[in-house]
C-alpha cells in the first residue's frame, strides 16, 4: 500500500501563509503526478494544482500566482506554498497521488487524511 501523510494545516490571518507538505511512503514502485485538492464544508472537493513527476504544473485560476506546487522526488514529497490567504480558502486539504507499487502494477489514485487550513478575517 501508500500512505500519503499531510502536515502544515492551521490557523492564519487573511493575507497571511502556510506551507503544506505530503510524504508518500508504502510500497512504492514510481509516482507521477501529486497534487493538492481542498474541500470546504458544504462543498464539492475541488483541485487546488498539480505537478508531474517531471515538474509541469497546473493550478485552479483562483490560486495562480499566490500559491506554488513543487516536489522533492527523492523524498516523494509534494508541498504547497501558500501566500495571500483569504478567507473562503478555509478548507481541508488533501494530498493526491498517482503511483504504482511495482512495474507489473497499474497505477492506483492515493489519497490523504487531509489537513485542516482555516483563514481568518
Amino acid at each position: 500500500q501508500v500512505q500519503l501523510v499531510e502536515s502544515g494545516g492551521g490557523l492564519v490571518q487573511a493575507g497571511g501563509s502556510l506551507r503544506l507538505s505530503c510524504a508518500a511512503s508504502g510500497s512504492i514502485f514510481s509516482i507521477n503526478a501529486m497534487g493538492w485538492y481542498r474541500q470546504a464544508p458544504g462543498k464539492q472537493r475541488e483541485l487546488v494544482a498539480t505537478i508531474t513527476n517531471s515538474g509541469s504544473t497546473n493550478y485552479v485560476d483562483s490560486v495562480k500566482g499566490r500559491f506554488t506546487i513543487y516536489r522533492a522526488n527523492a523524498k516523494n514529497t509534494v508541498y504547497l506554498q501558500m501566500n495571500s490567504l483569504k478567507p473562503e480558502e478555509t478548507a481541508v486539504y488533501f494530498c493526491n497521488a498517482w503511483a504504482r507499487q511495482s512495474w507489473l502494477s497499474t497505477e492506483d489514485e492515493y489519497w490523504g487524511q487531509g489537513t485542516q487550513v482555516t483563514v481568518s478575517s
